[in-house]
């Protein structure tokens, strides 16, 4: 029998890199827009860190983009931010600016 030194590559696993990182890692802000009645829509804002005051923060993005919102405490998201219209371009652009959260860190979601 001849000896062959030859070595097999390990197969490619795609979520090597998945399972590498600790969960809760990477933490994002979602920015989503909720349709209520016609053309009436909220937007919500959730994943901010929890050592933010998020009634700051909403009363700065009321008088910025002149619209009514609330603070809403969720048994699964904790704190959502909830704003009056489509904002969600604004808010995302304000939160970087304003340097809360970086922009890689930012996921819009909606239609």
């Amino acid at each position: 029998m001849v000896d062959l030194d030859i070595q097999i590559p390990a197969a490619l696993d795609p979520f090597a890199d998945a399972e590498s990182e600790a969960p809760g890692a990477k933490e994002y802000v979602h920015i989503r827009i909720q349709q209520r009645n016609g053309k009436k829509s909220l937007t919500t804002v959730q994943g901010l860190k929890k050592d933010f005051s998020y009634e700051k923060i909403l009363k700065d993005l009321k008088k910025e983009f002149c619209c009514n919102g609330n603070v809403v405490q969720d048994k699964e998201l904790g704190k959502v931010i909830q704003l009056q219209g489509d904002q969600r371009k604004k808010v995302a652009n304000f939160l970087v600016q304003a340097g809360l959260v970086k922009k890689d860190r930012i996921k819009i979601h909606g239609f």
